[in-house]
């Protein structure tokens, strides 16, 4: 039997500050978050009795409602991602239906939602910042989506709903990491591994013998292939075994497809609810309930935006194929590329090409040194210092950093870095999510800003036999991106805690600092910087520069069509897609590839059941946002281009301007306005289509 942890020494109940993470046990969730949602329940019940339309008399107190189960529901969501267990899993399970029904009770208050539209009609509305103005706003709307309106079975169905969608997304989620985790390939002859190189192999032998084969060496194997990322990819870039390569390739597009771990009745049971939600909320389709909170105006406006990128890319897609068929045409191969040979060929030619390949670039991308680049760059463009803090902060893993970010006034924010791929607890991708968020908060001692707190999570290769993390430039870019979403929690100058950093930005604009960042991983003198030899300390060599900017248009038409795909057929699953008609999701889905695939998926590609991002993640509907934000990246960084690159002094002068903006308004402005005021116009699609080579 487990004790059951009292209040005095339960670390959830915590509230604030940074988490005791070494101290935090599954066995603390379900006694803490029960007593939480108890005493929430208590103060919300007091909160509604005596409603007071003013900013202090309702929007302060429900803010501290809502940090109180945010902080502690937070930290368990957080070790979710980053340190999953059975145990957790079931203590999440337990609650996390508590934990809906309290956000439905919270969000669908009528004495709440009446209040916030007294204060809207009060003579103290005049008086409020545009910031709150923008937060009382969003509050509002928010609560019409979330049910505020409705009543009697209207309102229970609804609320079922919400509470049968939020079980279904974990399961999902679960399943996902069940199903990638449940398949490995042990390889035990030399022929079996020919083409993969050294990194990969001394990874590979890292994973037989933390799965019992103890005497496993990058030299003389066992080696054990998962489709964890770090993994998969490789394996399929310079694996010369066509054969492992199809199996490989077929065991990743069929997870969670079948079995114990199908996801597909869950797929469809997620489309039926969001549909239904949608209708008892009054829209027609769930893309239009998604809609409502984003920056783009329409489901037109966001169709005519793919179509223009589709047409800019469809062409370059299918000449990019035929080069590549006649490239491995003239190494000796006679059949048609399959699906498994397109990542291998792609590889050779982009060797060929530009005579390097993703393997030779890593010993000059060490992770220290990435970083210490990084930082660099932020005190460039920003004026912020970044130093490590280690040991400041508990850490829920070993290998977790933190961070401490300053500029001219003092201290200004931290963040942790979790940055290695860890197959048995962690799930894939790569995120930011945040710890705590800035805000002005009453002390004993009068009102202070609390300082913000990010968590920087990724999945990239760990060290091994004593070697550091040696980065691919991908693995590379993908730190740049999210440290992108990491700056915005961070350098946010708002001090109302709903609009902080990245909240209450609407979705589609979120992604504009990462993908921002992601661009200066291309600009020559933050590349030089990055990239040195961990052994010799060489720089890394121009020609290497050159090669990669070369390449980075290399099949862009190809790889632009596969988000346009992604992201056309979540539009059309929550728009057009009837639950129990004619069509099912997986035939939606071929329907959409004829336009936007130049290689029709196989039969058995079941991608749908691995597509967390909108089953079991916030993208529902709004995958084009990657797209949407996108343009206004790219825009964002032709700003810095136009002031010329190399000079120090303007690079400064539109870095501070970025940060006031961008930046620091976080949420209290709609994000059309902050890009005007960065840009001086409004966004166009000319940067992204040059940035990718495919400008007419």
């Amino acid at each position: 039997m487990t004790a059951i942890a009292t209040t005095i020494d339960n670390p959830l109940l915590q509230g604030q500050g940074l988490p005791l993470f070494e101290q935090i046990q599954p066995a603390h969730v379900v006694p803490a978050m029960t007593q939480l949602l108890a005493e929430s329940e208590e103060r919300l019940t007091h909160l509604e009795t005596q409603v007071v339309s003013t900013w202090d008399g309702l929007v302060k107190p429900l803010e501290q409602l809502e940090e109180r189960i945010s902080w502690s529901w937070g930290v368990v969501s957080h070790l979710m991602g980053v340190k999953n267990s059975p145990e957790l899993r079931q203590a999440y399970e337990t609650m996390q239906p508590e934990v809906v029904k309290f956000i439905n009770r919270l969000s669908q208050s009528q004495p709440i939602y009446e209040g916030f539209k007294a204060l809207k009609q009060s003579d103290a509305w005049h008086e409020l910042e545009a910031s709150q103005q923008r937060i009382v706003d969003s509050a509002i709307r928010e609560a019409e989506l979330s049910g505020v309106g409705l009543t009697g079975e209207a309102k229970e169905r609804f609320n079922a709903i919400r509470l049968e969608l939020a079980e279904c997304s974990t399961r999902f989620s679960n399943h996902l990491l069940d199903a990638t985790k449940a398949f490995s390939l042990t390889l035990t002859q030399p022929e079996e591994v020919e083409g993969l190189p050294p990194s990969w192999l001394a990874l590979a032998a890292q994973a037989a013998r933390s799965t019992g084969a103890e005497s496993a060496t990058a030299e003389s194997g066992p080696w054990r292939v998962t489709l964890d990322m770090p993994s998969y990819l490789p394996f399929m870039q310079h694996s010369r075994r066509r054969d492992l390569r199809e199996t490989l390739y077929r065991a990743f597009i069929s997870r969670a497809a079948a079995g114990e771990f199908d996801n597909t009745p869950l797929i469809e049971r997620i489309l039926e609810l969001r549909q239904e939600q949608a209708q008892l909320l009054g829209y027609n389709s769930y893309a239009e309930v998604s809609l409502a909170a984003k920056m783009a105006p329409s489901i037109d406006a966001v169709e005519q935006l793919l179509e223009e990128l589709r047409q800019a890319s469809y062409e370059a897609a299918t000449d990019e194929l035929q080069q590549l068929q006649a490239y491995a045409a003239s190494k000796g191969v006679t059949e048609p590329l399959q699906h498994w040979d397109i990542t291998f060929w792609a590889e050779r030619q982009r060797e060929e090409k530009f005579s390097f390949n993703q393997e030779e670039l890593r010993p000059y991308f060490p992770l220290e040194q990435v970083l210490q680049g990084l930082f660099d760059l932020s005190q460039r463009i920003f004026g912020v210092t970044i130093t490590p803090a280690d040991g400041e902060a508990p850490v829920w893993h070993p290998d977790v950093r933190y961070f401490q970010v300053a500029d001219e006034t003092g201290t200004i924010a931290h963040f942790y870095l979790d940055p290695y791929s860890r197959p048995a607890e962690k799930r894939g991708g790569a995120w930011m999510d945040e710890c705590i968020g800035r805000a002005k908060v009453e002390t004993t001692a009068g009102s202070a800003i609390r300082l913000p707190v990010a968590y920087l999570v990724c999945n990239q290769t760990p060290p091994v036999d004593g070697k550091p993390s040696l980065m691919t430039f991908n693995e590379v870019e993908t730190l740049f991106h999210e440290f992108g979403h990491g700056l915005q929690h961070m350098l946010t100058k708002v001090d109302y805690s709903r609009a902080s950093g990245i909240r209450n930005v609407e979705w589609d604009a979120v992604e504009l600092p990462s993908q921002f960042m992601e661009n200066w991983c291309y600009h020559r003198s933050t590349l030089l910087s990055l990239g040195r030899h961990y052994e010799t300390r060489e720089p890394l060599p121009e020609h290497y520069y050159q090669k990669l900017l070369a390449a980075r248009t290399y099949m862009s038409g190809s790889t632009m069509l596969r988000q346009i795909h992604f992201s056309w057929v979540d539009l059309e699953l929550h728009h057009r897609y009837q639950p129990g008609g004619s069509e099912t999701p997986e035939q939606v889905r071929r329907r959409i590839a004829e336009k936007t695939t130049v290689l029709p998926p196989l039969p058995e590609d079941n991608f749908l059941c691995a597509f967390g991002h909108i089953f079991a993640g916030g993208y529902a509907a709004g995958y084009y946002s990657y797209k949407w934000a996108e343009v206004l990246s790219a825009d964002a960084f032709s700003a810095f281009e136009e002031a010329g690159l190399e000079d120090e002094q303007s690079i400064a002068q539109v870095g501070q301007r970025f940060r006031d903006t961008v930046l620091a308004l976080g949420g209290s402005k709609h994000p059309m306005e902050v890009f005007k005021s960065f840009r001086g116009r409004e966004p166009d699609t000319v940067a992204l289509l040059r940035h990718n080579g495919l400008a007419a």
